[in-house]
């Protein structure tokens, strides 16, 4: 009876997950549009047992226009679990102008969330005028320092073109980073048009005025080889860059984002927690219009008689309508030493809300647990272990007993394969001497470091600073910031690198500043870039050896 009634719970909770797991959700390619542009709406369904069919679409057809329908389907299978997802694809056309509404969708007995979209009146294209558009827009007037900016290049076309190609925005002063393209049609002036988008989310680095330069666009009209050719540009374009207001609180990583929410997350039940025994908290970030790189830690307040462990952070980036979502995971296992009532302290991150020009704090509000007796000693200031298998009287008497033998040999192979990694890891990697140019990974790291440093974020700083040095020169790869110093023989750059390691490894040290270490980068960066070297210049990381 025992093993049925096992049985049938653990059958229960796989229905109780799967359950949990069903989700509808509907998203629009954009939210907002003119009078006779298409529109991509998307309802997605992760439910096996759910059919697309039974989905209502009726509503969409008070205030839009259903041009075609398509279906797709995927499945994935992560960590043995598998997920099947299908989508229902309209394209659709709005009918008026003005704020339109579409509801939520419903399968079984999940809902997606209702969505809004802005339609303004018809774009407004003279029908004698050129058959090809090309220009620049900017979604704000304005900026705050490390706030996202989206820059939209925008090619309509009323003819067949070929061999398009746009020019690759490049800013000094900014972290550029590009969004998914976006094509439609558009009826205007009387003939079709099919538009185009490439967007960027470019983000300042320092106040003052940003300017973008003009973008280029060539084509061909009509045949590839003997069709006119098309050449256009966009007016260059400047924005104002704010700094931060005066009443940010000071010492605080600075936040400028569309909305900022932090969450609270436990493993189990944290009123369930027992001396001795462990639970992992996690907090997380989700920032709109921010890079999960620009977040901060937030890192638990020690509590007597409550030990914490951190966890690697978990740092991602999602896009979403209005640009880039950063989000930001920061886990850590609490162990109870012993039995009492516990208040863990708020945590309040404050964030300035960009569209209403006002300081905001997201809140985990304080939280008391109360931990009960184990009915074991309580821990002290030793790390909890494991309890060893149990060995017999005899064995422990008997040094001769063949069980002693055997661990005596383990150990042995176990010591030797050690030495061997230890003394291969002190050997240095070789680096590449066939030139190479600049991959993906050093512009990334390159431009997250100085996201870091603007930010004033030291352990992001650290971070990216040796995945910099890394993708550079890979025998300075996961080297101490020591190395990297020695390596690059740079006395700005050394010196940044010790204030960088003070901060870090100091106690009572105060705000971190990394401004000038960003500044010792980019003159790096951009003197190896002059030279005209790919190849690895520096010397090698053992000399001597």
């Amino acid at each position: 009876m025992k093993r049925t009634g096992n049985l049938a719970i653990a059958v229960l909770g796989l229905f109780l997950a799967q359950v949990a797991l069903a989700k509808v959700e509907a998203t629009l390619d954009r939210y907002q549009a003119a009078l006779g542009d298409t529109l991509s709406l998307t309802i997605t369904v992760t439910e096996n047992d759910e059919n697309l069919a039974d989905i209502d679409t009726a509503q969409v057809s008070r205030d839009f226009e259903i041009l075609n329908k398509s279906t797709r389907s995927s499945t994935q299978i992560i960590n043995g679990q598998r997920t099947h997802e299908r989508q229902l694809i309209l394209n659709i056309t709005p009918l008026r102008t003005g704020s339109l509404s579409i509801g939520a969708f419903r399968s079984g007995n999940s809902s997606s969330a209702p969505l809004t979209i802005e339609v303004s009146e018809p774009v407004e294209i003279d029908p004698g005028a050129e058959t090809v558009l090309f220009e620049a827009e900017l979604d704000r007037e304005s900026v705050y320092v490390q706030g996202q900016l989206i820059l939209t290049l925008r090619l309509q076309q009323a003819v067949n073109l070929n061999q398009r190609s746009i020019s690759e925005l490049q800013l000094d002063d900014a972290f550029v980073l590009p969004l998914e393209q976006r094509s439609f049609q558009r009826n205007a002036g009387g003939r079709p048009w099919l538009v185009h988008e490439v967007r960027y989310a470019i983000f300042p680095e320092q106040s003052g005025t940003l300017r973008i330069p003009a973008q280029s666009f060539s084509a061909r009209e009509g045949s590839r080889l003997r069709g006119r050719l098309v050449r256009m540009n966009t007016p260059a374009l400047s924005v104002d860059v704010l700094p931060r207001p005066a009443n940010y609180p000071l010492g605080a990583t600075w936040l400028p984002a569309r909305d900022l929410k932090i969450e609270e997350q436990w493993s189990s039940d944290p009123q369930q927690l027992t001396a001795g025994s462990s639970i992992t908290r996690s907090i997380r970030l989700v920032a709109e219009g921010m890079q999960g790189a620009q977040l901060p830690p937030v890192a638990s307040t020690p509590v007597d008689g409550i030990k914490l462990f951190p966890d690697q952070p978990v740092i991602g980036d999602s896009e979403i309508a209005s640009g880039k979502r950063g989000v930001r995971t920061d886990s850590a296992a609490l162990v109870a030493t012993r039995a009492g009532s516990f208040t863990l302290p708020e945590i309040r991150i404050p964030w300035w809300d960009i569209e209403a020009e006002q300081l905001r704090y997201a809140v985990v509000p304080a939280r008391t647990i109360d931990v009960t007796s184990s009915g074991s000693p309580a821990l002290g200031n030793s790390a909890a272990t494991k309890p060893s298998a149990p060995v017999s009287a005899d064995q422990q008497r008997d040094p001769a007993n063949p069980f002693w033998q055997w661990l005596a040999a383990l150990c042995a192979i176990g010591w030797a394969t050690t030495a061997l990694l230890w003394w291969r890891a002190r050997k240095p990697s070789q680096p590449d001497v066939a030139g190479h140019t600049d991959s993906p990974r050093l512009g990334k790291s390159y431009k997250s470091l100085l996201a870091a440093c603007s930010a004033n974020q030291a352990n992001q700083a650290r971070h990216w600073l040796q995945q910099w040095a890394g993708a550079i020169n890979p025998a300075l790869e996961g080297s101490a910031l020591a190395d990297v110093a020695r390596q690059f023989d740079d006395e700005l750059l050394t010196q940044e690198i010790a204030l960088l390691d003070q901060q870090l490894y100091s106690a009572n040290t105060g705000a971190w500043d990394g401004s000038v270490l960003a500044l010792s980068v980019k003159r790096l960066h951009k003197s190896r870039k002059k030279g005209g070297k790919a190849t690895n210049d520096l010397p090698p990381l053992y000399p001597g050896k």
